[in-house]
């Protein structure tokens, strides 16, 4: 069918699932003609939109094509960064917003694709998913409770109330006449077949977006990911800019494991205060662990690494389902240069969820005295928490990487010392963190490691708290620590010095220790 055909068999009031993750795999054709038919005809109306990752930006795209009033009844999300159009219609409670863990929404489908009444889980205890705290509503007008608490054999789970869902949006590469779906051009296969799976369990219609078609008997059945029982339209999408493989690159065969292996592609970055913050972090590397790496300063990891010769010392994952490789960044994040395998998003969250990556270097936006982390919102701004919870909850330990200030500054490394010519104005180390999106109490009750890693000092969290172990040198404690937080930490006269290697315009020969994997 064309577009504008297949989106008529969306009606109103559906529940309706958006594959894709941020500008990959998604059904640009599709979520684009769907906004334009209720433009016309003001139909499809009153939808419940459903999304595991961010699908967005590119300006417009993806999941902002349904940020119409009228539209949406309900958003249920997992990133809402890349949204704004959608975040500006729950600010003003135009509809019902919610966010929960990236990984549990993956589960969701899964789980009702197989007739359960919901998904249980330990993600999202004592964080702002929590019932008891804020059961991941956005807005006032979202009344329903979507998740409820449960004890198990006297231990307490989070339940998740299944989704209904209607008509599935998703993409592939090729399609035959069957309907039979492969996605050998795709960088990811994300929650494709449980998202498919799921539709059809409720009586619902499954939409792909592909390429290309070929004839019956042509795709190796081993490269199908949606098989044509499950497929109920295929819209071919004529205009390359609406099937690119990343919202940044129109193709890139890297992704798909294809073309000349180059060694990684180290870009130079002179000594700032990220890459000090990086090179710190890179400090608690092990050898042989599992990895993975949020956006922001934790992306500078991986160029200290290249920089150091041990990037081959570690595996990088990245939570939509690419395992090994080089981790892409920007509107490419979530696809990976010759990874060792993709699998789907669910199942990447399976390996999460169990525990699978040893260490986990994600951002630091806003911390307390209880060594809580708030990255999901800040004031208007929904950023959501995506996979924040999932990876955060259940790495084996866990390093949160930020300036130790927000706004404008210049921060520069001179003489081996840091100095602070200008300092952000915004705290980062409140009293109390807006949201929590990643609990410190519960860290604590589990004995996790946990790290606040800044280019000024380094934080631990402790029985005591929140727990000041190392400072960098230039750096005077009361002016440029203490003063700059809104609690004081725990600390012990004479403090540790940050490692003199990190403020040196040289490689720092660094040496992993092997991890007890």
């Amino acid at each position: 069918m064309s577009a504008p055909e297949a989106v008529e068999m969306i009606n109103d009031g559906d529940g309706v699932f958006l594959g894709g993750f941020i500008g990959s795999v998604v059904a640009e054709s599709l979520a684009k003609a769907a906004a334009e038919r209720f433009e016309k005809s003001g139909h499809p109306r009153q939808l419940t939109l459903v999304f595991a990752a961010g699908q967005g930006d590119g300006e417009g795209k993806a999941a902002n094509h349904f940020a119409l009033p009228g539209m949406i009844k309900r958003v249920i999300g997992g990133h809402w960064g890349l949204v704004p159009k959608l975040q500006q219609l729950a600010l003003d409670e135009q509809c019902e917003a919610y966010n929960l863990p990236q990984g549990i929404i993956s589960h969701m489908l899964r789980d009702s694709a197989a007739g359960k009444p919901g998904t249980y889980s330990h993600v999202g205890l004592d964080t702002f998913v929590d019932p008891r705290i804020e059961g991941g509503k956005i807005n006032a007008i979202s009344k329903d409770d979507l998740v409820k608490v449960i004890e198990i054999e006297d231990q307490e789970f989070l339940f998740y109330h299944r989704l209904d869902l209607n008509i599935a949006l998703l993409r592939g590469t090729t399609a035959d006449p069957q309907g039979n779906i492969t996605m050998e051009e795709e960088c990811l296969v994300v929650e494709n077949l449980a998202a498919a799976q799921a539709v059809k369990a409720n009586g619902g219609k499954v939409i792909v977006q592909v390429k290309r078609m070929v004839g019956r008997g042509e795709l190796s059945p081993h490269t199908v990911k949606i098989p044509g029982i499950l497929v109920d339209a295929i819209v071919i999408a004529h205009q390359a800019e609406e099937h690119m493989q990343t919202f940044a690159e129109l193709y890139n065969e890297a992704y798909v494991g294809l073309g000349e292996r180059h060694s990684h592609q180290h870009v130079h970055r002179d000594l700032d205060p990220k890459k000090v913050i990086a090179r710190r972090a890179a400090l608690f590397l092990q050898s042989n662990a599992v990895l993975n790496l949020g956006i922001g300063a934790p992306e500078v990891i991986s160029n200290v690494a290249e920089e150091e010769g041990i990037i081959d010392d570690f595996v990088l994952t990245v939570e939509p389902g690419g395992i090994g490789g080089a981790p892409s960044g920007g509107l490419s994040f979530g696809a990976s240069a010759f990874p060792d395998a993709i699998i789907t998003q669910d199942q990447q969250f399976d390996f999460y969820d169990g525990g699978g990556v040893d260490q986990a270097f994600l951002g630091l936006a806003q911390c307390d005295i209880h060594g809580n982390i708030n990255v999901s919102r800040f004031g208007s701004k929904i950023a959501g928490c995506g996979g924040f919870i999932n990876i955060t909850q259940n790495a084996k330990a866990v390093y949160f990487c930020g300036t130790f200030t927000a706004g404008k500054q210049d921060i520069q490394v001179q003489e081996g010392k840091l100095v602070i010519h200008r300092d952000g104005e915004a705290l980062k180390f409140v009293e109390q963190v807006q949201q929590i999106t990643f609990s410190g109490r519960r860290a604590m009750k589990h004995n996790k490691p946990v790290f606040y890693i800044t280019e000024r000092a380094v934080f631990q969290l402790t029985e005591l708290g929140m727990t000041l172990i190392e400072i960098a040198p230039g750096v005077d404690l009361e002016r440029d620590v203490l003063a700059k937080m809104a609690f004081k930490p725990h600390y012990q006269l004479p403090l540790k010095l940050m490692d003199e290697r990190l403020f040196k315009t040289i490689p720092m020969g660094l040496k992993l220790e092997p991890t007890s994997r």
